[in-house]
């Protein structure tokens, strides 16, 4: 009987399954008025007359391959090139700069495919962000890349830097990234203990030889040590970690005028400027996303007047929501693992210090985010009554203030030594039988999840956010459809986080490589699709998705397709910086 029950069992499953699916089928296909939703299509899901629709430049039919090349050089420069620029230059790699030349040449070009655009067409979206922003954002990069170059070949010519100028010397000692080659020979010198690395991305495995490279930049206050002749003759012989030629005997002009520069900034100086080249390393990318996103906002011709309102809503939080889903995919691949963020132990340094947990930063960041948004949810009706909208969304902010304060004192250690203070007085009670009593003695000891962060918060309130959008009342089927989505995809992401913490509770991590979860991948994936269609999900979005007749599906479809490929491109990235880091190691070992 049980033999036949499990094959009855399993058709009946199958059966099931196949009615709600053609049960759905039907309802979704058996009426053009309808969604699979039951859902009707009223007066605010039919297209607005041509004449009635702002002019855009996606339906502007003139210098179609200019704009289209100027889309195409910017997602190559901005998405492909420039986060492989970033990983090689966080890793002190000697292809640093190569990367970086050549995202600034497919960056330039798509410049100057944008300005002949401009000049060859009408000014469809006066006072746009996006011009200005790109420009921006440009000239910071390009700064970055010169500081980059100036302390390369500074690097390149070391016999400088111990000479005293004017004043004191110290004053005139040169803050710049020190090579690996130099760290090798400076350890093989003056050995000392091995230090792990410091980097964000992978490299938290102690038998990669990434742990070798935390010496990246030399500290303006320590000693410099001046090189031998036998290492300067040694060092000259070689490429440098930048990807620079070898020195030649007779220095060009070039050389010597950047030799003449260096020769003239000061320590102070060096500090601040290599402090704002590591800013830009970590925000380049994400100033990045924020210049495509005004160029597909200045593209669609989207949040002009009041409509501004809701496109800052919509946009930044969804953005918000895409960069942790990104980051949760970083810490999947083991970025952050020296901080113990890939769900792993944090790897024990010299002089360690306290640094906070993953699901701290996720609380204070919903903390932070409810408490400055609260003032803001009546923006789009200043000076008017507070609409049941307006009290639904500010509920929502009180929520991130709540949940984010939750959050923050769950993880709080000297909260949770408080909350122990009655258990800690009744066992000091049998102190002295516990020193004598192996059982006892393991009783006093601190259970294992006490090592690591299993907050419930984050998600929790992610989850509680999806569950409300996804049913938050629309003026269109086709918004309602999409805050749907989103919704639902925020709330698949918070359950494969709640299935990580159950895998931690039931075993947790006691290895300080990154354990990958594979419920993670499911968080990152619902995260970044969710964070993409809340962007989509805007007023002016889904009045232009109705009037160029796409439907909720399109969208949904499209983003899925693309999410995939990001996050496979975001794993690769990962790796490249692991092997940049490890390249460099191996020189160094290899010159030790």
């Amino acid at each position: 009987m049980k033999s036949l029950a499990r094959p009855l069992s399993r058709a009946l499953a199958v059966g099931v399954a196949a009615g709600v699916g053609l049960a759905s089928s039907v309802m979704a296909h058996g009426d053009d008025d309808m969604n699979m939703d039951g859902m009707k299509m009223g007066e605010a899901d039919k297209p607005l007359p041509e004449d009635q629709y702002p002019p855009t430049y996606f339906a502007l039919a003139d210098h179609r391959v200019a704009i289209y090349s100027h889309i195409g050089l910017m997602v190559l420069a901005w998405v492909f090139i420039l986060p492989v620029a970033v990983m090689l230059s966080l890793a002190r790699s000697r292809y640093r700069l190569t990367a970086q030349f050549v995202f600034l040449a497919v960056n330039g070009g798509g410049l100057l495919l944008g300005t002949i655009y401009n000049a060859s067409t009408p000014d469809l979206y006066p006072n746009n962000a996006h011009h200005t922003l790109g420009w921006v954002v440009t000239w910071l990069v390009c700064s970055q890349v010169a500081i980059g170059l100036l302390s390369s070949v500074a690097g390149v010519l070391k016999r400088g830097f111990w000479e005293p100028a004017h004043g004191r010397a110290d004053e005139h000692q040169y803050f710049i990234p020190v090579s690996t080659e130099a760290i090798a020979e400076h350890e093989s010198s003056f050995p000392k203990p091995h230090r792990f690395s410091d980097d964000s991305g992978q490299g938290t495995e102690p038998n990669t030889e990434s742990l070798a490279s935390a010496h990246s930049q030399a500290d303006p206050e320590s000693p410099t040590f001046p090189p031998t002749h036998a290492y300067d003759a040694e060092y000259h012989e070689v490429d440098d970690d930048n990807g620079l030629p070898k020195e030649p005997k007779s220095p060009s002009a070039a050389r010597k005028l950047l030799e003449k520069i260096a020769s003239k900034i000061s320590s102070r100086v060096w500090n601040v400027l290599m402090f704002g080249y590591n800013v830009v390393d970590r925000t380049s990318l994400v100033l990045g996303f924020v210049a495509l996103a005004t160029g597909i906002i200045t593209f669609g011709r989207f949040f002009e007047g009041d409509g501004i309102f809701s496109g800052l809503a919509h946009w930044i939080k969804g953005g918000i929501f895409f960069w942790l889903g990104i980051i949760t995919l970083g810490r999947w691949a083991g970025s952050f693992g020296e901080l113990g963020w890939a769900w792993n132990v944090r790897p024990r340094q010299r002089g360690q210090k306290w640094r906070p947990s993953a699901e701290f930063v996720e609380s204070a960041l919903i903390f932070t985010y409810g408490s400055t948004n609260i003032f803001l949810e009546h923006l789009g009706n200043w000076g008017g009554e507070y609409s049941a909208q307006d009290l639904e969304h500010i509920s929502i902010t009180v929520l991130f203030i709540g949940g984010g304060l939750c959050g923050m004192l769950i993880e709080s250690t000297r909260i949770r030594d408080l909350l122990n203070t009655t258990v800690e007085e009744a066992g000091h009670i049998n102190i002295e039988k516990a020193y004598h009593d192996a059982e006892s003695r393991d009783e006093t000891h601190e259970p294992e999840t006490y090592a690591f962060s299993m907050n419930p918060i984050p998600a929790l309130v992610i989850l509680l956010l999806g569950i409300m959008m996804s049913s938050h009342t629309q003026q269109s089927m086709i918004s309602s459809m999409v805050h749907k989505q989103w919704g639902n995809l925020l709330t698949g992401a918070s359950f494969a986080r709640g299935l990580t913490y159950v895998l931690t509770y039931l075993k947790p991590p006691r290895s300080i490589y990154p354990s990958r979860p594979p419920t993670e991948l499911l968080t990152a994936f619902g995260l970044i699709a969710g964070g993409i269609i809340f962007m989509a999900s805007s007023s002016d979005t889904v009045d232009g998705m109705i009037h160029y007749e796409l439907d909720a599906m399109f969208m949904y479809t499209v983003t899925m397709g693309l999410v995939g490929l990001l996050m496979a491109w975001v794993i690769l990235v990962v790796a490249i910086k692991g092997w940049a880091v490890r390249r460099e190691a191996r020189a160094a070992y290899a010159k030790a």
